[in-house]
């Protein structure tokens, strides 16, 4: 049996705690909207306009960090200056040693390209290829396929569409299968399955099993369900030589093309988005000097401090009876809104501060310098659990020295130096590589990856296939 003082407690400890990760989660953007209704619905909660320091409470002068939270510990150590200020404060930004005040409406935005649709990147693979006139039946066909980049419409309804017959459906479609991601626009993932071995049996030396396309074909069912002494029996060999067929097709073909143009397979969650306009995070340099430490400056979407209106706690002593126990909630939740709020800033600049000591390589010098680092590991080193750390970075953005805006996750995703390296080789090369080529490249390099890995790294950074790089510079 727990002790009263624990019971009476648990109620607010269970409160703060679960509000504390709510607003973690939130963007800038969530928080100022969040901020916005409690002040507007709370009358114990108050926006002070004068500026503190969102760690020590010390009040500030304009835009200047707080003289004491944001001193340097140990200089030589490179270790972040690491603050929060207001989204409405100017920004300092440093070019040539002089500063300039900029506005959060004159923030550049994120100078990433934004990655291409499927449609649009099946189109320029097969544009020289494609007749005008099958232009349109190309456009109908790709924008009709489902997030798996297969065709759920049958290419006869394509063609009443159009007027014309199917076999002509069928010949664009079969560009389209041809083209990468392999397989795609299949009717199903059998199909798909059956174009990529197709494909893989003519530009590859891979020793492929017996009866592969048998299997594929009959035993389906029998090979997603891992069915292997049926499917031996079916196919006349034995369970090892079944075991086999199924390792081959997960190691080298995918049912669901357009995944590897996305990079993952799909969970269902919400699309990210390439392009940000203001970020949450701002990494600049101290004294526009590349060789000090970084200042990390947290952006809080209000400017001022929030604190329990004084006059309103005044009046509550005297609260009428009817309204004391409306008034007294108002006055926990302001209290507690207003601890979250310094709870959430404490984690982020912890956070941060780790993060970006680990990955100044990567924040000064691009993607190739990006070093391993999980969630779980970050989370282990602040000694919180791993979903905070995922709270804390979902959906915030960094703009880095160098103007360019990016997803805080992109700090956690290991394939960046592989696909940075990919990048590089195709940029460099004097003929077309073929996947296998730059497989052998990266090795060499230190990467040991799969070529079904090196073509899902290629498509997710918009490289074409080394058949359309090569009639591209030939054309």
């Amino acid at each position: 049996m727990y002790p009263i003082h624990l019971l009476e407690t648990r109620p607010q400890t269970t409160a703060h705690l679960a509000q504390t990760m709510s607003l973690l989660n939130m963007t800038s953007a969530e928080l100022k909207q969040k901020i916005e209704a409690e002040l507007a619905n709370n009358p114990a909660l108050e926006l002070q306009e004068a500026r503190g320091c969102r760690t020590c409470g010390r009040l500030l002068v304009d835009s200047i960090p707080c003289p004491i939270c944001s001193q340097l510990h140990d200089p030589k150590a490179l270790e972040p200056i690491v603050f929060t200020s207001s989204r409405s404060d100017y920004y300092q930004s440093h070019s040539g040693g002089t500063t300039y005040n900029i506005s959060p409406d004159e923030l550049p935005e994120d100078n990433v390209a934004p990655e291409l649709d499927l449609p649009s990147f099946v189109l320029r693979q097969i544009a020289t290829e494609l007749a005008e006139e099958d232009r349109p039946i190309a456009a109908h066909i790709l924008t009709s396929l489902d997030e798996d980049g297969l065709l759920r419409i049958s290419p006869l309804e394509i063609g009443r569409y159009h007027h014309i017959p199917s076999d002509r459906v069928h010949k664009v479609i079969k560009l389209i299968q041809h083209s990468e991601p392999f397989g795609v626009g299949s009717s199903s993932p059998q199909e798909a399955l059956l174009v990529q071995l197709e494909i893989l049996s003519k530009s590859q030396s891979l020793g492929m099993p017996g009866h592969i396309e048998r299997a594929i074909r009959e035993g389906m069912d029998l090979l997603s369900r891992h069915h292997y002494t049926k499917l031996g029996r079916l196919l006349d060999i034995t369970t090892q030589e079944a075991e086999e067929i199924s390792s081959f097709i997960s190691t080298n073909l995918n049912p669901y093309p357009a995944r590897s143009h996305w990079g993952s397979i799909r969970q269902g969650g919400e699309p990210i988005p390439h392009v940000y306009h203001h970020p949450d995070i701002l990494i600049s340099h101290l004294n526009g000097s590349s060789d000090g430490p970084l200042v990390i400056e947290i952006l809080f979407p209000v400017r001022g401090s929030l604190r329990v209106n004084p006059l309103f706690r005044k009046e509550f002593k005297n609260a009428p009876s009817e309204k004391i126990e409306k008034w007294r909630q108002d006055l926990e939740k302001a209290n507690l809104l207003i601890k979250c709020l310094r709870q959430r800033g404490n984690t982020m600049r912890q956070l941060l501060s780790i993060l970006t000591q680990h990955q100044r390589d990567f924040i000064l010098h691009g993607d190739k310098r990006l070093k391993p680092i999980t969630r779980a590991s970050l989370a282990q080193i602040l000694e919180v659990h791993e979903s905070t750390v995922s709270r804390a970075v979902s959906g915030k953005t960094a703009r880095l020295p160098n103007g360019r805006i990016i997803p805080l996750s992109k700090f956690f995703d290991r394939s960046l130096p592989i696909r940075a390296l990919i990048r590089e080789i195709v940029d460099n090369e004097k003929e077309a590589l073929t996947d296998s080529q730059i497989m052998g490249m990266l090795g060499k390099s230190g990467y040991e990856v799969a070529r079904r890995t090196v073509a899902k790294y290629r498509s997710m950074e918009g490289i074409l296939s080394a058949r359309t790089r090569q009639n591209m510079a030939r054309a």
